[in-house]
Protein backbone atom coordinates (compact mmCIF):
# COMPACT_ATOMS: atom_id res chain seq x y z
CA UNK A 1 0.00 0.00 0.00
CA UNK A 2 1.34 3.42 -0.90
CA UNK A 3 2.71 5.18 2.23
CA UNK A 4 0.80 8.36 1.47
CA UNK A 5 -2.51 6.50 1.61
CA UNK A 6 -1.45 4.62 4.76
CA UNK A 7 -0.74 7.92 6.47
CA UNK A 8 -4.07 9.36 5.26
CA UNK A 9 -6.01 6.35 6.50
CA UNK A 10 -4.27 6.38 9.90
CA UNK A 11 -4.85 10.12 10.28
CA UNK A 12 -8.53 9.69 9.40
CA UNK A 13 -8.87 6.82 11.85
CA UNK A 14 -7.17 8.74 14.65
CA UNK A 15 -9.26 11.83 13.95
CA UNK A 16 -12.46 9.83 14.20
CA UNK A 17 -11.32 8.14 17.41
CA UNK A 18 -10.55 11.52 18.96
CA UNK A 19 -13.72 13.22 17.76
CA UNK A 20 -16.13 10.38 18.64
CA UNK A 21 -16.22 11.06 22.42
CA UNK A 22 -16.51 14.78 21.70
CA UNK A 23 -19.31 14.58 19.15
CA UNK A 24 -21.15 11.75 20.92
CA UNK A 25 -20.58 12.23 24.67
CA UNK A 26 -21.64 9.62 27.11
CA UNK A 27 -23.28 13.18 26.24
CA UNK A 28 -23.03 0.62 31.30
CA UNK A 29 -33.28 -16.54 37.12
CA UNK A 30 -38.35 -19.36 38.27
CA UNK A 31 -40.99 -17.14 39.51
CA UNK A 32 -40.74 -16.65 43.23
CA UNK A 33 -43.27 -15.77 45.88
CA UNK A 34 -42.82 -13.16 48.52
CA UNK A 35 -41.73 -14.41 51.90
CA UNK A 36 -43.44 -13.87 55.17
CA UNK A 37 -40.31 -12.38 56.63
CA UNK A 38 -40.14 -9.51 54.16
CA UNK A 39 -43.75 -9.04 53.06
CA UNK A 40 -44.88 -7.14 56.11
CA UNK A 41 -45.75 -3.56 56.85
CA UNK A 42 -43.35 -2.33 59.43
CA UNK A 43 -42.48 0.89 61.20
CA UNK A 44 -39.16 2.46 60.25
CA UNK A 45 -37.65 5.58 61.70
CA UNK A 46 -35.46 5.96 58.62
CA UNK A 47 -38.49 6.45 56.40
CA UNK A 48 -40.07 8.82 58.85
CA UNK A 49 -36.93 10.94 58.63
CA UNK A 50 -36.93 11.10 54.84
CA UNK A 51 -37.25 14.67 53.60
CA UNK A 52 -40.35 15.67 51.72
CA UNK A 53 -40.17 16.28 47.99
CA UNK A 54 -39.01 19.82 47.24
CA UNK A 55 -42.04 22.06 47.32
CA UNK A 56 -43.25 22.95 43.87
CA UNK A 57 -46.23 24.27 41.99
CA UNK A 58 -47.52 23.78 38.51
CA UNK A 59 -49.59 26.11 36.42
CA UNK A 60 -51.98 23.54 35.02
CA UNK A 61 -51.78 23.17 31.28
CA UNK A 62 -48.98 25.74 30.93
CA UNK A 63 -46.12 23.26 30.85
CA UNK A 64 -44.34 25.02 33.72
CA UNK A 65 -43.17 23.02 36.70
CA UNK A 66 -41.91 25.73 39.02
CA UNK A 67 -39.49 24.75 41.80
CA UNK A 68 -39.55 26.57 45.09
CA UNK A 69 -43.23 27.60 45.03
CA UNK A 70 -44.62 25.06 47.42
CA UNK A 71 -46.41 25.43 50.71
CA UNK A 72 -46.60 23.68 54.03
CA UNK A 73 -48.62 20.45 54.20
CA UNK A 74 -52.24 21.15 53.43
CA UNK A 75 -51.73 24.89 53.18
CA UNK A 76 -52.74 25.10 49.54
CA UNK A 77 -56.10 23.50 50.16
CA UNK A 78 -56.75 24.86 53.62
CA UNK A 79 -57.75 21.62 55.30
CA UNK A 80 -57.57 20.74 58.98
CA UNK A 81 -54.66 18.57 60.15
CA UNK A 82 -54.89 14.88 59.34
CA UNK A 83 -55.29 12.18 61.92
CA UNK A 84 -51.92 10.89 63.03
CA UNK A 85 -50.99 7.76 61.02
CA UNK A 86 -47.72 5.90 61.72
CA UNK A 87 -45.16 6.08 58.95
CA UNK A 88 -44.64 2.56 57.62
CA UNK A 89 -42.59 0.90 54.91
CA UNK A 90 -43.86 -1.95 52.75
CA UNK A 91 -41.14 -4.36 51.62
CA UNK A 92 -42.02 -6.52 48.62
CA UNK A 93 -39.68 -9.23 47.38
CA UNK A 94 -39.93 -10.58 43.86
CA UNK A 95 -37.62 -13.03 42.15
CA UNK A 96 -35.56 -10.20 40.68
CA UNK A 97 -35.85 -7.28 43.09
CA UNK A 98 -36.72 -6.07 46.54
CA UNK A 99 -38.94 -2.98 46.46
CA UNK A 100 -39.72 -0.58 49.29
CA UNK A 101 -42.64 1.82 49.38
CA UNK A 102 -43.75 4.18 52.13
CA UNK A 103 -47.16 5.40 53.21
CA UNK A 104 -45.63 8.86 53.56
CA UNK A 105 -46.77 10.21 50.19
CA UNK A 106 -47.38 6.70 48.78
CA UNK A 107 -43.85 6.92 47.33
CA UNK A 108 -41.45 4.32 45.98
CA UNK A 109 -38.35 4.75 48.10
CA UNK A 110 -36.09 1.84 47.18
CA UNK A 111 -35.31 -0.91 44.68
CA UNK A 112 -32.67 -3.52 45.40
CA UNK A 113 -31.35 -5.72 42.59
CA UNK A 114 -31.29 -9.30 43.85
CA UNK A 115 -29.18 -10.62 40.95
CA UNK A 116 -26.49 -7.92 40.95
CA UNK A 117 -23.90 -7.17 43.61
CA UNK A 118 -22.23 -3.88 44.37
CA UNK A 119 -18.70 -3.69 42.98
CA UNK A 120 -17.77 -0.75 45.17
CA UNK A 121 -17.82 -0.15 48.92
CA UNK A 122 -18.63 3.52 48.46
CA UNK A 123 -22.04 4.11 49.99
CA UNK A 124 -22.73 0.37 50.22
CA UNK A 125 -20.91 -2.73 51.35
CA UNK A 126 -19.08 -4.39 48.47
CA UNK A 127 -20.81 -7.63 47.54
CA UNK A 128 -24.25 -6.55 48.78
CA UNK A 129 -27.10 -6.34 46.27
CA UNK A 130 -27.18 -3.16 44.20
CA UNK A 131 -29.50 -0.49 45.60
CA UNK A 132 -30.76 2.21 43.25
CA UNK A 133 -31.91 4.87 45.70
CA UNK A 134 -29.41 7.21 47.29
CA UNK A 135 -29.78 7.82 51.03
CA UNK A 136 -32.68 10.21 51.65
CA UNK A 137 -33.89 10.14 48.03
CA UNK A 138 -37.12 8.74 46.66
CA UNK A 139 -37.28 6.88 43.38
CA UNK A 140 -40.83 8.07 42.70
CA UNK A 141 -42.97 10.63 44.46
CA UNK A 142 -46.13 12.45 43.50
CA UNK A 143 -47.84 15.81 43.45
CA UNK A 144 -51.45 16.55 42.60
CA UNK A 145 -52.33 19.55 40.45
CA UNK A 146 -55.86 20.87 40.23
CA UNK A 147 -56.89 24.27 38.85
CA UNK A 148 -55.32 26.78 41.23
CA UNK A 149 -53.85 24.25 43.67
CA UNK A 150 -50.80 21.99 43.93
CA UNK A 151 -50.43 19.44 46.70
CA UNK A 152 -47.20 17.56 47.45
CA UNK A 153 -48.40 14.11 48.51
CA UNK A 154 -45.17 13.58 50.46
CA UNK A 155 -46.71 15.93 53.03
CA UNK A 156 -49.50 13.42 53.70
CA UNK A 157 -49.57 10.02 55.33
CA UNK A 158 -51.64 7.31 53.65
CA UNK A 159 -53.23 4.14 54.96
CA UNK A 160 -51.74 1.00 53.43
CA UNK A 161 -53.56 -2.20 52.52
CA UNK A 162 -51.81 -5.38 51.34
CA UNK A 163 -53.55 -7.87 49.05
CA UNK A 164 -52.71 -10.42 46.38
CA UNK A 165 -54.37 -10.33 42.98
CA UNK A 166 -53.66 -12.81 40.18
CA UNK A 167 -50.40 -13.83 41.79
CA UNK A 168 -49.24 -10.24 42.22
CA UNK A 169 -48.58 -8.49 45.49
CA UNK A 170 -50.59 -5.26 45.61
CA UNK A 171 -50.01 -2.38 48.00
CA UNK A 172 -52.87 0.13 48.02
CA UNK A 173 -52.35 3.52 49.63
CA UNK A 174 -55.40 5.62 50.48
CA UNK A 175 -55.84 9.05 52.04
CA UNK A 176 -58.28 11.92 52.10
CA UNK A 177 -56.56 15.12 51.12
CA UNK A 178 -58.89 18.04 51.56
CA UNK A 179 -62.24 16.92 50.27
CA UNK A 180 -60.79 14.42 47.81
CA UNK A 181 -60.07 10.72 48.33
CA UNK A 182 -56.76 9.74 46.74
CA UNK A 183 -55.53 6.21 46.19
CA UNK A 184 -52.29 4.94 44.66
CA UNK A 185 -51.90 1.21 44.03
CA UNK A 186 -48.68 -0.69 43.28
CA UNK A 187 -49.01 -4.15 41.68
CA UNK A 188 -45.64 -5.98 41.66
CA UNK A 189 -45.00 -8.58 38.94
CA UNK A 190 -43.53 -11.62 40.74
CA UNK A 191 -40.82 -12.52 38.21
CA UNK A 192 -39.85 -9.10 36.99
CA UNK A 193 -38.49 -5.65 37.76
CA UNK A 194 -41.83 -4.20 36.67
CA UNK A 195 -44.55 -2.59 38.72
CA UNK A 196 -48.00 -1.47 37.54
CA UNK A 197 -49.16 1.74 39.20
CA UNK A 198 -52.64 3.25 39.26
CA UNK A 199 -53.56 6.58 40.82
CA UNK A 200 -57.16 7.68 41.40
CA UNK A 201 -58.46 11.04 42.64
CA UNK A 202 -62.17 11.15 43.39
CA UNK A 203 -63.90 14.30 42.22
CA UNK A 204 -60.87 15.57 40.33
CA UNK A 205 -61.98 18.48 38.14
CA UNK A 206 -61.05 18.83 34.48
CA UNK A 207 -57.47 19.86 33.75
CA UNK A 208 -56.10 17.97 36.75
CA UNK A 209 -52.67 16.35 36.62
CA UNK A 210 -50.53 13.95 38.56
CA UNK A 211 -46.89 15.00 38.68
CA UNK A 212 -44.49 12.05 38.85
CA UNK A 213 -41.15 13.15 40.27
CA UNK A 214 -38.29 10.91 39.20
CA UNK A 215 -35.09 10.23 41.18
CA UNK A 216 -32.64 13.15 41.37
CA UNK A 217 -29.71 10.72 41.25
CA UNK A 218 -28.66 7.14 41.97
CA UNK A 219 -26.46 5.41 44.47
CA UNK A 220 -23.34 4.22 42.70
CA UNK A 221 -22.43 0.56 43.11
CA UNK A 222 -19.66 0.48 40.52
CA UNK A 223 -15.92 0.02 40.95
CA UNK A 224 -15.33 3.31 39.12
CA UNK A 225 -17.79 5.64 40.83
CA UNK A 226 -16.82 8.76 38.92
CA UNK A 227 -17.18 6.98 35.58
CA UNK A 228 -20.57 5.67 36.68
CA UNK A 229 -21.69 9.16 37.64
CA UNK A 230 -20.63 10.52 34.25
CA UNK A 231 -23.44 8.42 32.76
CA UNK A 232 -26.16 9.98 34.92
CA UNK A 233 -28.90 11.08 32.56
CA UNK A 234 -32.59 11.21 31.79
CA UNK A 235 -34.10 10.02 28.53
CA UNK A 236 -37.55 10.21 27.02
CA UNK A 237 -39.35 9.09 23.89
CA UNK A 238 -41.91 11.13 22.05
CA UNK A 239 -44.67 9.18 20.39
CA UNK A 240 -43.59 7.95 16.92
CA UNK A 241 -40.15 9.54 17.29
CA UNK A 242 -36.70 8.40 18.37
CA UNK A 243 -35.58 8.57 21.98
CA UNK A 244 -33.73 11.63 23.27
CA UNK A 245 -31.22 11.88 26.10
CA UNK A 246 -30.60 14.66 28.62
CA UNK A 247 -27.39 14.13 30.57
CA UNK A 248 -27.05 15.67 34.02
CA UNK A 249 -23.91 17.45 32.83
CA UNK A 250 -25.82 19.11 29.95
CA UNK A 251 -28.08 20.95 32.42
CA UNK A 252 -26.65 24.01 34.13
CA UNK A 253 -27.73 24.45 37.78
CA UNK A 254 -31.28 25.79 37.73
CA UNK A 255 -31.62 25.43 33.95
CA UNK A 256 -35.04 24.09 32.92
CA UNK A 257 -36.16 22.25 29.82
CA UNK A 258 -39.73 21.43 28.88
CA UNK A 259 -40.57 18.68 26.41
CA UNK A 260 -44.24 18.62 25.38
CA UNK A 261 -45.93 15.29 24.76
CA UNK A 262 -47.24 12.91 23.95
CA UNK A 263 -44.43 11.10 25.83
CA UNK A 264 -44.31 7.29 25.57
CA UNK A 265 -41.83 6.88 28.41
CA UNK A 266 -39.16 8.64 30.44
CA UNK A 267 -36.24 7.18 32.37
CA UNK A 268 -33.58 8.17 34.87
CA UNK A 269 -30.39 6.15 34.59
CA UNK A 270 -26.76 5.69 35.49
CA UNK A 271 -24.33 3.46 33.59
CA UNK A 272 -26.05 0.10 34.10
CA UNK A 273 -29.39 0.62 35.86
CA UNK A 274 -32.45 2.71 35.25
CA UNK A 275 -35.86 3.63 36.53
CA UNK A 276 -38.40 4.08 33.76
CA UNK A 277 -42.00 5.25 33.74
CA UNK A 278 -43.99 4.03 30.74
CA UNK A 279 -47.42 5.03 29.51
CA UNK A 280 -49.67 2.04 28.75
CA UNK A 281 -49.61 0.81 25.17
CA UNK A 282 -52.37 2.35 23.09
CA UNK A 283 -52.85 5.43 25.26
CA UNK A 284 -52.17 9.06 24.43
CA UNK A 285 -49.04 9.07 26.59
CA UNK A 286 -47.91 11.62 29.14
CA UNK A 287 -48.62 15.32 28.64
CA UNK A 288 -45.01 16.45 29.03
CA UNK A 289 -41.75 15.95 30.88
CA UNK A 290 -39.65 18.68 32.51
CA UNK A 291 -35.97 18.73 33.49
CA UNK A 292 -34.13 21.03 35.90
CA UNK A 293 -30.38 21.11 36.49
CA UNK A 294 -29.29 20.44 40.05
CA UNK A 295 -26.54 21.92 42.17
CA UNK A 296 -23.01 20.66 41.55
CA UNK A 297 -20.25 19.61 43.90
CA UNK A 298 -16.68 20.04 42.60
CA UNK A 299 -18.11 20.62 39.10
CA UNK A 300 -19.56 17.10 39.00
CA UNK A 301 -23.18 16.93 37.82
CA UNK A 302 -24.59 14.31 40.18
CA UNK A 303 -28.04 15.83 40.88
CA UNK A 304 -30.91 16.89 38.64
CA UNK A 305 -34.69 16.89 38.65
CA UNK A 306 -37.20 15.41 36.22
CA UNK A 307 -40.99 15.50 36.42
CA UNK A 308 -43.52 13.69 34.25
CA UNK A 309 -46.86 15.45 33.83
CA UNK A 310 -49.67 12.88 33.53
CA UNK A 311 -53.23 13.94 32.76
CA UNK A 312 -55.96 12.60 35.04
CA UNK A 313 -58.66 11.19 32.79
CA UNK A 314 -61.91 10.78 34.71
CA UNK A 315 -59.81 11.22 37.84
CA UNK A 316 -57.33 8.39 37.23
CA UNK A 317 -54.09 7.54 35.49
CA UNK A 318 -52.19 4.27 35.05
CA UNK A 319 -48.58 3.68 34.14
CA UNK A 320 -45.85 1.07 34.36
CA UNK A 321 -42.58 1.33 36.27
CA UNK A 322 -39.39 -0.54 35.43
CA UNK A 323 -36.66 -0.35 38.08
CA UNK A 324 -33.80 -2.60 37.14
CA UNK A 325 -30.77 -3.37 34.99
CA UNK A 326 -30.30 -2.30 31.40
CA UNK A 327 -30.46 -5.88 30.13
CA UNK A 328 -30.97 -5.64 26.38
CA UNK A 329 -33.33 -8.61 25.96
CA UNK A 330 -35.40 -7.58 28.96
CA UNK A 331 -35.80 -4.02 27.67
CA UNK A 332 -36.73 -5.30 24.20
CA UNK A 333 -39.43 -7.52 25.75
CA UNK A 334 -41.08 -4.49 27.34
CA UNK A 335 -41.75 -3.05 23.87
CA UNK A 336 -42.32 0.58 22.96
CA UNK A 337 -38.67 0.80 21.81
CA UNK A 338 -37.65 0.79 25.47
CA UNK A 339 -34.26 -0.70 24.55
CA UNK A 340 -33.38 2.72 23.08
CA UNK A 341 -33.45 4.28 26.55
CA UNK A 342 -29.73 4.78 25.93
CA UNK A 343 -29.86 7.00 22.82
CA UNK A 344 -26.56 6.52 20.97
CA UNK A 345 -24.86 8.73 18.45
CA UNK A 346 -26.21 12.24 19.07
CA UNK A 347 -27.27 13.76 15.76
CA UNK A 348 -26.17 10.56 14.01
CA UNK A 349 -28.49 8.46 16.15
CA UNK A 350 -30.47 7.25 13.14
CA UNK A 351 -27.32 5.53 11.84
CA UNK A 352 -25.43 4.66 15.03
CA UNK A 353 -28.34 3.27 17.11
CA UNK A 354 -29.40 0.56 14.62
CA UNK A 355 -25.79 -0.48 14.03
CA UNK A 356 -25.05 -0.65 17.77
CA UNK A 357 -28.24 -2.68 18.24
CA UNK A 358 -27.13 -5.10 15.54
CA UNK A 359 -23.72 -5.54 17.20
CA UNK A 360 -25.12 -6.19 20.67
CA UNK A 361 -27.64 -8.69 19.24
CA UNK A 362 -24.78 -10.52 17.52
CA UNK A 363 -22.62 -10.60 20.65
CA UNK A 364 -25.51 -11.88 22.78
CA UNK A 365 -26.23 -14.55 20.17
CA UNK A 366 -22.59 -15.66 20.15
CA UNK A 367 -22.64 -15.81 23.94
CA UNK A 368 -25.78 -17.96 24.11
CA UNK A 369 -24.65 -20.20 21.23
CA UNK A 370 -21.01 -20.76 22.15
CA UNK A 371 -21.29 -20.52 25.93
CA UNK A 372 -17.93 -18.77 26.23
CA UNK A 373 -17.06 -15.78 28.39
CA UNK A 374 -17.48 -12.35 26.86
CA UNK A 375 -13.71 -11.95 26.73
CA UNK A 376 -13.39 -14.87 24.30
CA UNK A 377 -16.50 -13.68 22.45
CA UNK A 378 -14.75 -10.38 21.75
CA UNK A 379 -11.62 -12.21 20.58
CA UNK A 380 -13.64 -14.39 18.19
CA UNK A 381 -15.67 -11.40 17.03
CA UNK A 382 -12.50 -9.47 16.19
CA UNK A 383 -11.03 -12.39 14.23
CA UNK A 384 -14.35 -13.02 12.44
CA UNK A 385 -14.57 -9.41 11.28
CA UNK A 386 -11.07 -9.63 9.79
CA UNK A 387 -11.80 -12.97 8.08
CA UNK A 388 -15.00 -11.59 6.55
CA UNK A 389 -13.14 -8.54 5.27
CA UNK A 390 -10.11 -10.54 4.05
CA UNK A 391 -11.17 -10.74 0.35
CA UNK A 392 -11.99 -7.05 0.20
CA UNK A 393 -8.73 -6.14 1.93
CA UNK A 394 -6.78 -8.41 -0.42
CA UNK A 395 -8.29 -6.83 -3.52
CA UNK A 396 -7.76 -3.30 -2.26
CA UNK A 397 -4.18 -3.92 -1.18
CA UNK A 398 -3.32 -5.44 -4.55
CA UNK A 399 -4.90 -2.45 -6.23
CA UNK A 400 -2.63 -0.27 -4.13
CA UNK A 401 0.39 -2.34 -5.21
CA UNK A 402 -0.58 -1.88 -8.88
CA UNK A 403 -0.80 1.85 -8.32
CA UNK A 404 2.71 1.82 -6.94
CA UNK A 405 3.97 -0.13 -9.99
CA UNK A 406 2.56 2.33 -12.54
CA UNK A 407 3.34 5.38 -10.39
CA UNK A 408 6.72 6.09 -12.12
CA UNK A 409 5.07 6.03 -15.54
CA UNK A 410 2.27 8.35 -14.38
CA UNK A 411 4.84 10.78 -12.98
CA UNK A 412 6.71 10.77 -16.26
CA UNK A 413 3.50 11.55 -18.16
CA UNK A 414 2.66 14.39 -15.76
CA UNK A 415 6.10 15.91 -16.34
CA UNK A 416 5.99 15.49 -20.09
CA UNK A 417 2.49 16.89 -20.67
CA UNK A 418 2.15 19.35 -17.80
CA UNK A 419 1.45 22.14 -20.27
CA UNK A 420 -1.23 20.20 -22.16
CA UNK A 421 -4.06 19.18 -19.83
CA UNK A 422 -6.08 17.44 -22.54
CA UNK A 423 -3.15 15.27 -23.64
CA UNK A 424 -2.17 14.62 -20.01
CA UNK A 425 -5.62 13.31 -19.11
CA UNK A 426 -5.80 11.24 -22.29
CA UNK A 427 -2.44 9.55 -21.64
CA UNK A 428 -3.20 8.89 -17.98
CA UNK A 429 -6.56 7.33 -18.82
CA UNK A 430 -4.80 5.11 -21.38
CA UNK A 431 -2.40 3.85 -18.73
CA UNK A 432 -5.21 3.18 -16.26
CA UNK A 433 -7.17 1.30 -18.91
CA UNK A 434 -4.21 -0.85 -19.97
CA UNK A 435 -3.81 -2.04 -16.38
CA UNK A 436 -7.51 -2.47 -15.64
CA UNK A 437 -7.61 0.46 -13.25
CA UNK A 438 -9.23 3.88 -12.90
CA UNK A 439 -8.31 7.22 -11.30
CA UNK A 440 -10.39 6.16 -8.30
CA UNK A 441 -8.32 3.05 -7.69
CA UNK A 442 -6.00 5.05 -5.46
CA UNK A 443 -8.85 5.59 -3.01
CA UNK A 444 -9.50 1.88 -2.66
CA UNK A 445 -6.35 1.50 -0.56
CA UNK A 446 -7.91 3.49 2.26
CA UNK A 447 -11.32 1.84 2.20
CA UNK A 448 -10.35 -1.47 3.88
CA UNK A 449 -8.80 0.41 6.79
CA UNK A 450 -11.98 2.41 7.28
CA UNK A 451 -14.55 -0.38 6.89
CA UNK A 452 -13.95 -1.89 10.39
CA UNK A 453 -14.44 1.53 12.01
CA UNK A 454 -18.28 1.37 12.09
CA UNK A 455 -18.01 -1.86 14.10
CA UNK A 456 -15.51 -0.22 16.45
CA UNK A 457 -17.81 2.81 16.90
CA UNK A 458 -20.74 0.51 17.60
CA UNK A 459 -18.71 -1.32 20.25
CA UNK A 460 -17.65 2.03 21.70
CA UNK A 461 -21.29 2.84 22.40
CA UNK A 462 -22.22 -0.72 23.36
CA UNK A 463 -19.59 -0.67 26.12
CA UNK A 464 -21.17 2.50 27.52
CA UNK A 465 -24.16 0.74 29.08
CA UNK A 466 -24.23 -3.00 28.31
CA UNK A 467 -24.69 -4.56 31.72
CA UNK A 468 -23.87 -8.01 30.30
CA UNK A 469 -20.19 -6.91 30.34
CA UNK A 470 -20.34 -5.58 33.92
CA UNK A 471 -17.89 -7.27 36.25
CA UNK A 472 -16.75 -9.84 33.64
CA UNK A 473 -13.11 -10.77 34.22
CA UNK A 474 -10.80 -12.01 31.49
CA UNK A 475 -7.08 -12.74 31.51
CA UNK A 476 -5.61 -10.02 33.74
CA UNK A 477 -8.63 -7.71 33.36
CA UNK A 478 -10.74 -7.62 36.54
CA UNK A 479 -13.62 -6.11 34.52
CA UNK A 480 -13.75 -5.82 30.73
CA UNK A 481 -16.22 -2.93 30.98
CA UNK A 482 -13.67 -0.58 32.57
CA UNK A 483 -10.12 0.42 31.69
CA UNK A 484 -7.16 -1.90 32.15
CA UNK A 485 -5.76 -1.02 35.61
CA UNK A 486 -2.27 -2.04 34.45
CA UNK A 487 -2.49 -0.27 31.05
CA UNK A 488 -1.07 -3.35 29.35
CA UNK A 489 -3.64 -3.68 26.58
CA UNK A 490 -3.35 -0.05 25.31
CA UNK A 491 0.41 -0.61 24.98
CA UNK A 492 -0.24 -3.82 23.01
CA UNK A 493 -2.63 -1.91 20.74
CA UNK A 494 0.11 0.63 20.04
CA UNK A 495 2.75 -2.06 19.40
CA UNK A 496 0.57 -3.94 16.91
CA UNK A 497 -0.39 -0.67 15.20
CA UNK A 498 3.29 0.17 14.76
CA UNK A 499 3.97 -3.35 13.44
CA UNK A 500 1.26 -2.93 10.82
CA UNK A 501 2.70 0.39 9.72
CA UNK A 502 6.25 -0.99 9.54
CA UNK A 503 5.23 -4.02 7.48
CA UNK A 504 3.12 -1.80 5.23
CA UNK A 505 6.17 0.33 4.42
CA UNK A 506 8.53 -2.53 3.59
CA UNK A 507 10.00 -2.08 0.13
CA UNK A 508 8.99 1.57 0.02
CA UNK A 509 11.36 4.48 0.21
CA UNK A 510 9.64 6.39 3.02
CA UNK A 511 10.03 10.11 3.53
CA UNK A 512 10.94 11.63 6.88
CA UNK A 513 7.32 12.68 7.33
CA UNK A 514 6.09 9.14 6.71
CA UNK A 515 8.60 7.75 9.20
CA UNK A 516 7.50 10.27 11.81
CA UNK A 517 3.86 9.32 11.22
CA UNK A 518 4.73 5.64 11.65
CA UNK A 519 6.10 6.32 15.15
CA UNK A 520 3.73 9.05 16.33
CA UNK A 521 0.37 7.54 15.38
CA UNK A 522 0.73 4.42 17.58
CA UNK A 523 1.66 6.66 20.51
CA UNK A 524 -1.43 8.79 19.88
CA UNK A 525 -3.58 5.66 19.70
CA UNK A 526 -2.16 4.40 23.00
CA UNK A 527 -3.07 7.69 24.69
CA UNK A 528 -6.58 7.57 23.22
CA UNK A 529 -7.14 3.97 24.37
CA UNK A 530 -5.74 4.38 27.90
CA UNK A 531 -9.10 5.16 29.52
CA UNK A 532 -11.31 3.10 27.21
CA UNK A 533 -12.91 -0.15 28.34
CA UNK A 534 -10.38 -2.98 28.38
CA UNK A 535 -12.80 -5.12 26.35
CA UNK A 536 -12.82 -2.49 23.62
CA UNK A 537 -9.02 -2.41 23.70
CA UNK A 538 -9.01 -6.20 23.48
CA UNK A 539 -11.18 -6.16 20.36
CA UNK A 540 -8.96 -3.58 18.64
CA UNK A 541 -5.78 -5.45 19.60
CA UNK A 542 -7.19 -8.67 18.11
CA UNK A 543 -8.13 -6.74 14.96
CA UNK A 544 -4.54 -5.54 14.58
CA UNK A 545 -3.09 -8.96 15.35
CA UNK A 546 -5.37 -10.67 12.82
CA UNK A 547 -4.34 -8.11 10.18
CA UNK A 548 -0.61 -8.84 10.44
CA UNK A 549 -0.53 -12.02 8.25
CA UNK A 550 -2.42 -10.36 5.41
CA UNK A 551 -0.28 -7.25 5.61
CA UNK A 552 2.84 -9.43 5.47
CA UNK A 553 1.62 -11.38 2.42
CA UNK A 554 0.82 -8.20 0.51
CA UNK A 555 4.19 -6.78 1.48
CA UNK A 556 5.88 -9.89 0.07
CA UNK A 557 3.96 -9.52 -3.18
CA UNK A 558 4.93 -5.87 -3.43
CA UNK A 559 8.63 -6.59 -2.86
CA UNK A 560 8.59 -8.98 -5.84
CA UNK A 561 6.92 -6.45 -8.13
CA UNK A 562 8.89 -4.15 -10.41
CA UNK A 563 7.76 -0.72 -11.55
CA UNK A 564 6.31 -0.43 -15.04
CA UNK A 565 8.67 1.45 -17.37
CA UNK A 566 8.35 2.66 -20.92
CA UNK A 567 9.42 0.18 -23.56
Amino acid sequence: MEPRRIALAVVLMAAVLILTPILFPAPVPAPGRTTAGTDTLRRTDAVAALPDTPAAAVTAGSGLVQPGMGAAPGAMIGTPPEAVVPVDTAVITTREALFRTTNRGAALIGAQMQQYVALSNKGRTKGDPVELASAGDRLLSFRLVTPGDTVALNAHTFTATRTEENGREVVLYSATVGARAISIAYAFLPDSYRVNVTATVEGAPANSFLLIDMPPGFRSSEADTSEDQSHLAYAYKLDKQSANGVTFSSLDPGERRIEPGPISWAVAKNKYFLLGVLAPTGTAGFAEVNFTGGTRVAKAATRSEATIVASLNAGSVAFEVYAGPQEFKRLVAIGRSFETSNPYGGWLQGVVQPFATMVIRLLLWMKSTLGLSYGWILVLFGVAVRIILWPLNQKAMRSSTQMQRISPYLQEIQTKYKGDQAKLQSEMMRVYKEHGMSPFSSLSGCVPMLIPLPVFFALFFVFQNTIEFRGVSFLWFPDISIKDPFYIIPVLVAITAMALSWIGMRGIKASDQQKMTMYLMPVMMMIIFLNMASGLNLYYFVQNLASLPQQWLISQERSKSTPVVRG
